[in-house]
C-alpha cells in the first residue's frame, strides 16, 4: 500500500499554562498542505515491523513515530501486523514544526486500518494517535482545525481558502523543550486573535485569516534565530505575501498568496538562500 503524509502547518498557535501533568495547555488552528513524504507499506518482510528511510540519521526502531504507530494500530484494533515493513520517502523537512514524523505516524494508522477493513471510525483512528504523539490525532484527519489540550481535543473548520503557501526552513533547528522552558518564564507580549481567525475561516477570507497568523513561540526565540525567521517573513511579504508567520516550534516560516506568480518568484528569491524552501499548496 502507498499512502501520502501532507504537511501541517500553524495559521495561529497559543500556549496558555502549564498543567498539572507537565503538558502545556495549547490553542492552535492547523491547516494541512500538499508537501508530504510518501510511504509504502508491504507484508511478508519476515518477523516484526521494519522501517526504511531515505534519510540514514532517521530511527529505525521504535524510536520511530511509524513503528509506534503500526503497534498502536495493532494493540487498539486486535489486528496483528507482524512481517511489517514501512518505507518512507521523506520530502517534510525534519524538526521543522511541520509535523513530519507525526504525519507519519498518521499515514500508517490511515493505511493500516484500510487493509485491516477500517475496524475503527476516524475518531477511533486519531485517539489512537494520542497514544503515538500530540499532533498525530490531528495527522489523522487533517484539513483545517482548531486543536486545544496538548493538541489531541480536535474541531473541524472551514477549510482554509485555496492558495499557494511558500514554506522556507532554514539551516537550524530549535530545541522544543528549551522554547517550551522559555515560555513559561516570561510574560508574552502578543497572542494570536484565535476568534478572529476562526470568524475569517467562517467567511472564506483568505486575507483576513492571513492578517491573524501569528505564533506566540516567535516570541522567545533566541535572538539570532528571531533575527533569521523575522527575515524570512519580511522577504515572504515583500513578494506579496498575504501575511506569515512561524509554524509550530519552529524554525519554517510561511507566507500564504493569493497569487501564484507572486508566490513563485518569492519560491525562487528564498531558494537561492535557503535550501529547504518548498512551493505548496492548501490541502
Amino acid at each position: 500500500m502507498e499512502a501520502l503524509a501532507c504537511a501541517k502547518l500553524n495559521l495561529t498557535l497559543d500556549v496558555l499554562g502549564k498543567r498539572a501533568d507537565g503538558y502545556h495547555e495549547l490553542r492552535m488552528v492547523m491547516t494541512s498542505i500538499d508537501l508530504a513524504d510518501r510511504l509504502t507499506l508491504e507484508f511478508g518482510s519476515g518477523a516484526g515491523v521494519s522501517i526504511r528511510t531515505n534519510l540514514g540519521f532517521l530511527p529505525s526502531d521504535k524510536r520511530n513515530l511509524a513503528w509506534l504507530a503500526a503497534d498502536a494500530f495493532s494493540k487498539t484494533s486486535g489486528k496483528p501486523v507482524d512481517g511489517l515493513s514501512i518505507a518512507i520517502d521523506k520530502h517534510i523537512p525534519v524538526c521543522a514544526g511541520m509535523a513530519g514524523g507525526s504525519s507519519d505516524a498518521a499515514a500508517v494508522l490511515r493505511a493500516l486500518n484500510q487493509w485491516a477493513g477500517e475496524p475503527l471510525s476516524p475518531p477511533e483512528l486519531a485517539r489512537t494517535g494520542e497514544q503515538v504523539g500530540s499532533d498525530v490525532p490531528y495527522c489523522v484527519l487533517g484539513g483545517t482545525a482548531l486543536a486545544e489540550g496538548r493538541g489531541e481535543r480536535l474541531t473541524a473548520l472551514h477549510s482554509l481558502p485555496a492558495c499557494w503557501v511558500v514554506v522556507c526552513k532554514p539551516e537550524f533547528s530549535v530545541s522544543t523543550p528549551e522554547l517550551f522552558a522559555q515560555i513559561d518564564r516570561v510574560k508574552l507580549r502578543r497572542r494570536p486573535d484565535t476568534t478572529g481567525m476562526l470568524e475569517a475561516l467562517a467567511q472564506g477570507d483568505l486575507a483576513g485569516a492571513a492578517r491573524r497568523m501569528y505564533n506566540v513561540f516567535e516570541d522567545v526565540l533566541p535572538e539570532r534565530r528571531y533575527s533569521t525567521v523575522a527575515s524570512i517573513k519580511n522577504m515572504l511579504i515583500q513578494c506579496g505575501a498575504l501575511g506569515a508567520t512561524m509554524s509550530g516550534t519552529g524554525p519554517t516560516a510561511f507566507g500564504l498568496f493569493d497569487q501564484e506568480e507572486s508566490a513563485r518568484q518569492a519560491w525562487k528569491t528564498l531558494s537561492g538562500e535557503y535550501r529547504d524552501t518548498f512551493l505548496a499548496h492548501t490541502v
